[in-house]
């Protein structure tokens, strides 16, 4: 019998992951490289299972490097999401290619250097994208607001099975050591394709909140001198009440903060200081309001009025209106109905 081992299985179930994620957006273009870090995955799994189901020791010159290019794939994902860059594409990308040219470089000089720069590689990409993340769902200002949630928490996970395979690398060294790799290819196949997993799934949930890029400038839309919170939260109150920005699906809080004419700082400080909320909780309860009347006003679906208010995914509207109003919508409108 044909013995295929488990990390092509692995490596199967994240190209069809892949597909499941990668949807043709003209609204919202994708976030290329969250979907380039799935497939990295999946080579990365397909290697393993050579290396070690099959004994191909060519792997080992080529598994360091293509490890080498995750965590820099993370970081350019969630950047995309954060904040956009001055500097040129090339210079972005060669920035991020040193590790990589560093394994290279090891690989001809000094081999036993190289368990020890990927773990700082992993490790160092995981602090710099904690630290982007350190304001928050609010770091998140080229997100769409209806999935700044998952995508925080996603992006969160990310950072984490960095650190996990770092670790687990860690463990292999002293293992390699102390042991001489005893328990070497169970860390490796095991550990590693659990972090794989982790990595591309919070990969691909991130990938759904992807910048609504499309966004083009109004010259009269220019940013104001900084105002105190109450006017900041008069012309953003505004907006949602009398324009009623809240039903664009995507709306960013960088459209948001061009559309008030302010900073996006000024926009998230005034909100978290007067409501005790982030944004995308301060927009999310203007729709979930919307959505209350259409409910109880109107008989369209619930579908019909999800679409209506400014939400785009079925989860991510039932999570927000559970959280204002504490029930369902169709419990919601049961409940008017039945007080009617």
């Amino acid at each position: 019998m044909l013995f295929i081992p488990f990390p092509f299985a692995v490596a199967i179930v994240l190209l069809v992951l892949f597909a499941v994620v990668f949807k043709p957006d003209d609204e919202r273009p994708a976030n290329v490289p969250f979907l380039a870090l799935i497939l990295v995955s999946a080579f990365q799994s397909v290697l393993s299972g050579l290396r070690w189901g099959y004994g191909v020791q060519v792997v080992m010159y080529v598994a360091p490097l293509v490890a080498a290019i995750m965590p820099p794939l993370v970081y350019a994902g969630v950047f995309q999401l954060v904040r956009r860059s001055g500097q040129p594409p090339f210079l972005r990308a060669g920035i991020h290619v040193v590790p990589a040219i560093l394994v290279l470089i090891s690989m001809i000089v000094w081999r036993d250097a190289i368990d020890v720069i990927l773990v700082v590689v992993f490790v160092g990409y995981a602090v710099a994208i904690l630290r982007l993340m350190r304001p928050g769902m609010d770091a998140l200002r080229l997100a769409a607001l209806d999935e700044a949630r998952p995508t925080y928490y996603a992006i969160l996970f990310a950072a984490a099975s960095l650190l996990l395979s770092a670790a687990l690398d860690t463990v292999v060294m002293f293992d390699l050591i102390w042991t001489h790799g005893r328990y070497a290819a169970t860390l490796i196949v095991g550990g590693n394709l659990v972090a794989l997993v982790i990595l591309s799934t919070a990969a691909a949930a991130a990938s759904r909140g992807g910048a609504a890029a499309r966004e083009t400038p109004d010259i009269a839309e220019v940013p104001k001198a900084d105002t105190g919170d109450i006017e900041t939260m008069a012309v953003v109150q505004a907006l949602m009440s009398d324009r009623r920005l809240y039903e664009d699906h995507d709306l960013t809080l960088n459209r948001l903060a061009r559309k008030a004419g302010l900073s996006t700082r000024q926009i998230s400080e005034a909100i978290n200081r007067g409501t005790g909320k982030n944004v995308s909780q301060y927009v999310n309860e203007f729709r979930i309001a919307a959505a209350c009347k259409l409910l109880t006003e109107t008989e369209k679906s619930v579908i019909e009025i999800m679409y209506a208010v400014g939400f785009e995914t079925k989860s991510n509207f039932n999570r927000e209106f559970r959280r204002v109003t504490e029930v369902t919508p169709v419990e919601w409108r049961k409940k008017t109905m039945a007080a009617a």
